[in-house]
Parts: structure tokens; sequence; C-alpha cells
């Protein structure tokens, strides 16, 4: 143990002996320590950060505001976070926004990805101060069995995305060879390819953004090119982008705005994105460094997130512009005008068009030319595939920060990997291409349930002054975070309530009643550690009134933990 760590562990033991601090209150919670107090600097080796090299940021003494060479050298993390903006799954809340709602939906749109860009800049901060990202801290803070719990409905949700970008991944190379490769020869050949695509990064972290940035490029190309050909109404779209009304909308169209909020903000993004800016060589006892890092990483999350704002409009424009309101018959005909061999996809009846990612490139061939369809496949092509990648690296820093794995590289990866995609697998091998919408479904409100257990914690840690110091939530964003995650929560859990009471079926009811018990309990003790982070210390009251928050919380991450070294620019 360097002289550091015995530094920094000594303070802690002076601290916990104090009145006031930590020493008092282990048996209150637990008969080891406090919910959020730190293990003992001494508890193993540090973590290992998945990148092995970290990329220099240049000094620019001639610009000292804002310099392009620092920007360019920050960029990376932030697309590779928006990716998570472009999976299969987003695509499909897209077109169906666009065919169920038309443009009335656009500023719901626009304002889950302002959302989403609040929350992302929380958790960027948090792994740009501390050095950690938010599994690692999490690891640190929480108390054993919450510590699993968590991590468990990480996994989760990992679990969820994976399976909708997997078989996005391989409904497109159904499509792109016109039904030949089944739906699990979709899957095994996009888990091959991910492994390839993943040991990109031996080859320098640089090269592994630039393929991430092609995979976006081609997904801004194909889509814009759908955009071009149907030649969408700019009037609506700018009427829908900025006037949050929704004329004559209904259930169906409560639920699909409801949709794109859970679609948008995902769970694993979170731990992903605090993660991927330690990518970069930050002195953190520089605060002006710090600072610095902070501000650029934003720009770079701003940027990217237009940019995936603006391939979700094409798609969400392309689809309300020449599928709203239209009834399977009249694509049924539209089909079979066209010699199309999916006509039969279709019911030749008036009931409303409900289209996904498959039926959604079927229409388009139908109405646009195969082009369309073989463009769209491309697109969807990169999003799963880009989208599939990102995944696994959220599944390895989960894994790495919960568990604090020191396997071998491969062996990690093929452990995150197999955890996620083996549910894939069977749903492919057991289910055909063309009904899979009840399974995304599902999908949808499984990572629904899981937003609370990434977005407390990230509100929790970067609004403790002794784990962000200088850095910390003010009250602003205490206040604003605090709202903004309420009102995702409860948008969230409106969405599963409406999916559970479309089932139709009493022993749901009950299972549902039972496990909501559990899961709103483990949410509200979560929720109870924010509050007192907040500064409702009075909620730390009798026996836990010296949890270390209320006065002096002492959370000391930085003593032995991947801190960069103080290296001059």
């Amino acid at each position: 143990m360097g002289s550091l760590d015995v530094e920094r562990k000594a303070s802690y033991e002076d601290v916990s002996g104090e009145p006031g601090g930590l020493g008092g209150v282990v048996s209150t919670i637990s008969s080891s320590r406090s919910p959020l107090q730190p293990p003992d600097a001494d508890d193993g080796e540090p973590f290992t950060t998945y990148f092995d090299s970290k990329i220099p940021i240049p000094e620019d003494e001639t610009h000292s505001c804002f310099s392009f060479r620092k920007l360019w050298a920050f960029t990376g993390p932030g697309f590779l976070m928006s990716i998570a903006y472009l999976d299969p799954g987003n695509i499909e809340s897209d077109l169906q926004s666009g065919a169920v709602a038309g443009f009335k939906l656009l500023w719901v749109l626009l304002l889950a990805t302002i959302i989403g860009l609040l929350l992302q800049r929380l958790a960027a901060r948090l792994g740009v101060v501390t050095g950690l990202h938010l599994a690692e801290v999490c690891n640190r803070q929480y108390q054993k069995v919450p510590r699993i719990i968590l991590w468990l409905m990480v996994e989760l949700a990992i679990i969820g995305s994976d399976m909708q970008e997997v078989i996005g991944s391989a409904i497109a190379i159904n499509l792109l060879s016109v039904g030949r490769i089944p739906l699990w020869g979709g899957v095994l050949i996009t888990i091959a390819d991910t492994f390839v695509f993943l040991f990109l990064d031996k080859y320098g972290l640089r090269k592994l953004e630039a393929f991430f940035g092609l995979l976006i490029t081609i997904m801004a190309l194909t889509f814009g090119y759908e955009y071009i050909t149907v030649k969408p109404s700019q009037e609506k779209l700018l009427q829908g982008l900025f006037i949050p009304y929704c004329q004559d909308c209904g259930t169906p169209q409560l639920e699909q705005a409801v949709g794109i909020v859970g679609a948008v903000i995902m769970p694993h993004n979170m731990y992903l994105h605090s993660a991927l800016v330690k990518s970069r060589q930050v002195n953190r006892a520089d605060k002006r460094e710090v600072r610095e890092a902070n501000k650029y990483f934003f720009i770079e999350s701003c940027i990217a997130l237009f940019v995936s704002f603006i391939i979700n409009i094409f798609v969400v424009t392309v689809f309300a512009e020449a599928f709203f309101n239209k009834t399977n018959a009249h694509v049924h005909q539209v089909c079979a005008n066209s010699s199309s061999p999916h006509s039969s996809l279709f019911p030749n009846n008036n009931k409303t068009l409900e289209v996904d990612i498959y039926k959604g490139g079927v229409v388009l061939g139908c109405s646009f030319g195969p082009a369309a369809l073989y463009i769209w496949a491309i697109g969807i092509l990169a999003a799963g595939q880009s989208s599939t990648m990102t995944g696994t690296y959220s599944g390895q820093f989960v894994m790495e920060g919960f568990l604090n794995l020191r396997w071998s590289r491969f062996a990690r990866v093929l452990l995150t990997r197999s955890i996620a995609v083996t549910p894939t697998l069977f749903v492919a091998i057991f289910q055909d291409v063309e009904h899979l919408t009840g399974m995304n479904d599902f999908l949808n409100v499984l990572m629904s349930l899981q937003l609370p257990f990434a977005l407390i914690p990230v509100l929790t840690f970067t609004s403790l002054p002794s784990v962000m110091h200088d850095f910390a939530n003010g009250l602003f964003w205490k206040v604003a975070g605090g709202l903004l995650i309420l009102l995702i929560c409860c948008i969230n859990m409106y969405f599963v309530v409406a999916y559970v009471m479309s089932l139709h079926n009493l022993a749901l009811y009950v299972g549902a009643a039972v496990l909501s018990v559990v899961y709103l309990s483990f949410v509200a003790y979560l929720t109870w550690l924010c509050l007192i982070a907040l500064g409702a210390s009075f909620l730390a009251c009798g026996s836990t009134g010296r949890l270390g928050f209320a006065a002096r919380p002492e959370l000391f991450l930085l003593g032995h933990v991947d801190s960069d070294p103080s290296v001059p620019r």
C-alpha cells in the first residue's frame, strides 16, 4: 500500500472514531458497516480500467476559453454513449410513433433527448471527477445485499437491451438475405462479428471510436436516404417539433409517447458513459483540468445527441408521412401490386397498420421500391451492430465494477456475452421473425423497471461533496435532477402498469402485485439514501441519525482506486 493510501486510511480511521463519524452507526444498519460506508482500503487490488491506455489531451495556449484541438481529443465517449439512442429498440419506437401519431409526438422525442442529455451529464461528471465509473462507486458505497440486488437489476436491463439489439441485427440480416438466413442464424452471425469488432481497441482506442463513428455515419446516410425518398412535410415536422400538443390523441398515442421516453433513456447507458470518460488523461488533482474535461465532454455529448436526434427524426417523419392512418388493407394492396412476397404479412382488413422494424422495412420496399428495403436493412444492421458492441462494454463495466473481476480479458468478454446472449438465442430459435412485437413490448417494460437503479445512484453520488468535492451538484441540479428522475420513473411506471393491465390475466396481476411490493421497497431504500444525500438530513432520524450524510458525509473514494498519475500537460 502506498503512502497516499496509508494517509487516507488513517484519515478515515480518525474520522470514524469521532463523535458523529461513521464508527457509531455501524450497528444501526449493518453488522459491518453503514449503507454508504466505504470498504477498508486494503480490501483488494485496484480495479482495472477496460481500456489499456488513455488518450492525452493537448495543451492549447492560444485558445484559453475554447479549443477545437481539445474538443477533438475529448470526442469519442459521447458518440459511443449516443448509440444507445439509436439502437433497434429506439428505431422501432420511432417508426411506431410516426405510424400511430404522425408528426404529433416529435416534441416528446425532443424533450426526452434533452432530459437524457442532462442525466448523461451527471454520469460523465461522476467519472471525470472521481476517476471511478458508476458501478465501481456503487460497489464501494452500498451494503453487500443492496449491492448484489443492484447488480442483478442492471444486468437484467443489459440483457433486455441486448436481446433487442442482437435481434435487430438478425432481422436486418434476414431482410438483406431475402429470408434465406433465419433469425437464429442472424443471431449467431451477430455474436461472432461482435467478438471480432470488440478487439479493435487492441489497435488503438481512436480506431475503435472511428469505427463507431463509421456506423453512425451509415445510419445517418441510410435513414437520410429514406427521408429524402419519402419527402415528409417540413411544415408538419416543425409544428410537431415545437408545439407541445397532440390533437385528437387517445390511449394509443399516449402509450406511444410514454414508450418514446422509455426507449430513449436507457439505464445501462449511465454506467457506460461514466466509464467511457475515463479513457482520457485528466489530472484529477488539478481543478482546472477537471473543469475543462467536464466542459468538453458536455459539448461533445450535445453534438453526439444532436446527431442521434436528427437520425431519429428521419425515421419518425418517414413513417409519419408515408404510413400514418394507413390500414392493413391499403398496405396489403400496395405490396400485392408491387409483387412483393411479403404481402401476406398484412391481413386484408381495415385495422390500422401496426409496424415493427421488420414490417417497417417491408412496407418501405412495397411503397418505394426494393432499394428502400435494403437500405433500411443496412441502417438497422449498423444500429444493431453498434449498440450490441456498446451493450457488451456496458456489461463489461458493470460486471467488473460490481464484482471486481480479475480474469483474462477474453474470459470476461465471453462471460458477459454468454449471460446476455443465451436468452436471445433461445428466443430466436423458438420464435419466427414475423412475430416479435410482443416480446419487444415485454423487453421495453423490463428496461423501464430498471431505470431507478441507474438514475437514483447517479444523482446520489454526484450530490455528495465528499465524492465530488467542488464539483458536487448545486441546489438547482439537486432539485432539477430529482424532479426529472421522478418524472421519468412515473412515466415508466405508467407504461409498466398499462402493459400488465393489457394482459388480462388474474394470476399475472397477483404475481405483479407481489413483485411490486419487493421492487418498490428497494426503490424506496435507494430513494431514502438519495434524499439524505440531497440534504434532507431529517430523514436520517433516530438511531440512524449519524449515517454520516447529515453533517459530514465520509465517502473516501479516491484513496487507492484507479487514480491517474499527475501528468503535466
